[in-house]
């Protein structure tokens, strides 16, 4: 039986959803499909829409894993600058990335409303500065994206600020109207409802144990096989050690979040007027925004050991307190985390493992949008049209430092750095 969805506040919410079958037995198809999280979903439909029957295996439920439990945040371009990307790739592939990275919002929204999808969708963001050297930071980051034709951003100063957030934590920021918000999970379970009405056919409780990357790829589960002529492996920071091979180029990386009692309507607008997603710019950063029901949803701290702490609802409601004391009177009702995987550069892993398998993963806090496109390049490079994802490919993946055991230490040591960073 596959495990029920993490409790918290997207699962108490989630739209009603039908539990799907497990495979029983042998099966064939074009594609097949590894994880039901909005890769592998964007991906099925791309190709179903192409004209391919696909087949998607999930061990879980669908959005089990980072989809249906991540910030719900739309955020524009990549964990790096693109000025980054062009010292490692050169401009004319930097700026295809970026254009990329566009198309996802674009692609996001039109399913979203192609297939009615009720997810809260909505735009306006905010990334908020802490110190001097932020603004500085946010703007250099607004004069990249002018040069890049973005004009959706504008700084906005203190006082401003203070009228969208009701903190004085805050310097000012860079407000960003081509940047949102959604629920997650609410989000990847429309994309399988989309998928199935185009003849994709899902099986939740059903974990791939084995593949053959050969020239007719396979997927093994305990209960069956399929066949098929492409293959595609979707499972990001779940993935496990399914592929040794790329597995050292992601790292799962535990984040967390907490929601608050209802706090009703008047109160969660005098919180947050205007409505919006708001994050700071720290390397370990802290995120949040109001939901449908007048809550407020609030995400910060990582662990990087794969250990959660015992005292974490504590440890987060702290957190938000420093900056919204006039909280201190409100309930926590739901406290939860999950994996995401992230990349040594921060940008998303792409790649062919044969001539018959691809994968993407690694999108290091930005697959709410990025997955959209990745799902449609893998959908392009199946059906014979590599140029866009070939470009995505060369971005340069090394693997995190330290064999075996000391992987994960190696990293903690790494970010402690960047905490005492953000923390001087």
């Amino acid at each position: 039986m596959p495990k029920p969805h993490v409790a918290s506040w997207y699962a108490d919410t989630a739209n009603p959803s039908r539990e799907r079958p497990a495979l029983d037995g042998d099966l064939s198809a074009d594609v097949c499909v590894v994880g039901a999280g909005y890769t592998g979903l964007v991906t099925a439909i791309e190709l179903a829409q192409r004209g391919h029957s696909v087949v998607v295996l999930e061990a879980e439920r669908v959005g089990w894993g980072a989809s249906g439990r991540n910030g719900g945040q739309i955020v524009t371009g990549f964990n790096k600058p693109v000025s980054t990307i062009a010292g490692w790739m050169g401009d004319k592939d930097a700026r295809l990335l970026w254009d990329l990275s566009e198309e996802a919002k674009t692609i996001l929204s039109g399913l979203v409303e192609t297939h009615k999808i009720d997810c809260d969708l909505r735009w306006g963001y905010l990334l908020a500065a802490l110190k001097p050297r932020h603004m500085a930071e946010l703007r250099d980051y607004q004069a990249e994206l002018e040069g890049l034709g973005y004009d959706k951003t504008r700084m906005v100063d203190r006082e401003e600020v203070r009228s969208m957030v009701d903190t004085p934590a805050y310097l000012g920021g860079l407000y960003d109207a081509g940047s949102g918000q959604l629920h997650p999970l609410n989000y990847a379970l429309g994309l399988a409802d989309a998928a199935e009405k185009l003849g994709v056919r899902i099986f939740e409780g059903t974990r791939v144990t084995g593949i053959d990357t050969g020239p007719s790829p396979s997927a093994t589960t305990a209960t069956g096989t399929v066949r098929a002529r492409f293959l595609v492996l979707a499972g990001n920071a779940y993935l496990g050690k399914l592929v040794p091979s790329i597995q050292s180029r992601i790292m799962p990386v535990a984040t967390y979040m907490i929601g608050t009692e209802v706090l009703g309507e008047n109160r969660a607008k005098s919180l947050l007027p205007a409505d919006i997603a708001i994050a700071d710019i720290n390397f370990v950063l802290n995120y949040y925004r109001r939901s449908k029901d007048h809550r407020f949803l609030f995400g910060g701290g990582v662990s990087y050991s794969g250990l959660d702490r015992p005292d974490l609802k504590r440890v987060l409601r702290g957190t938000m307190l420093k900056y919204f004391p006039q909280l201190k009177d409100v309930a926590i009702d739901y406290v939860w985390g999950g994996h995401v995987a992230i990349t040594l550069n921060r940008t998303p892993h792409l790649g062919r493992l044969s001539p018959t398998t691809y994968f993407a993963h690694g999108y290091s806090g930005h697959g709410v949008a990025l997955t959209a496109v990745c799902g449609r390049l893998l959908a392009e490079v199946i059906t014979g049209q590599a140029d866009r994802f070939d470009v995505f490919a060369k971005l340069p993946h090394a693997p995190f430092p330290g064999p075996g055991p000391l992987k994960t230490p190696a990293l903690v040591l790494g970010m402690l750095w960047y905490r005492l960073r953000d923390l001087l």
